[in-house]
C-alpha cells in the first residue's frame, strides 16, 4: 500500500511524505504507483522550479517528502489541496486498499 500523508499546522497544509508501493500490480506495471508518482512529482516541481516556493525536499526509494518553508502562501495551499483531491481520486477509482491518505496535524 502506498501511504501519502499530508501535515498540517495551524490549518495549513505544511508538506507531505509519500511511502510504498501500491500493490495494485507488479513494480513497473503499477497504474496506481504511476499516478502517484506523476502527481507527487508534478506537485514538486511546480512548487519548487515554476514558482520558486522554497521548499524542502527529498527522494529516496520510495520515500518522497516535500516541506514548505512558508505553507501559509494561498497559492501553496491551493497546489497542496489540489493533490490531496487528486490522490482521493486515484483512491476512489482504484480502491482503498492501494493508496492511504491522511491529514497528520504536527
Amino acid at each position: 500500500m502506498t501511504t501519502a500523508e499530508f501535515f498540517k499546522k495551524n490549518g495549513c497544509i505544511t508538506g507531505f511524505r509519500v511511502v510504498g508501493h501500491s500493490g495494485y500490480s507488479e513494480s513497473g506495471s503499477d497504474v496506481v504507483c504511476a499516478s502517484v508518482s506523476s502527481a507527487v512529482m508534478l506537485t514538486a516541481n511546480l512548487i519548487t522550479d515554476f514558482l520558486g516556493f522554497a521548499a524542502d525536499v527529498s527522494a529516496k526509494g520510495d520515500v518522497f517528502t516535500l516541506n514548505a518553508v512558508s505553507p501559509d502562501e494561498k497559492q501553496l495551499q491551493s497546489i497542496f489541496e489540489g493533490l490531496v483531491t487528486h490522490l482521493e481520486m486515484i483512491r476512489e477509482e482504484y480502491g482503498k486498499k492501494y493508496l492511504k491518505i491522511k491529514l497528520t496535524e504536527v
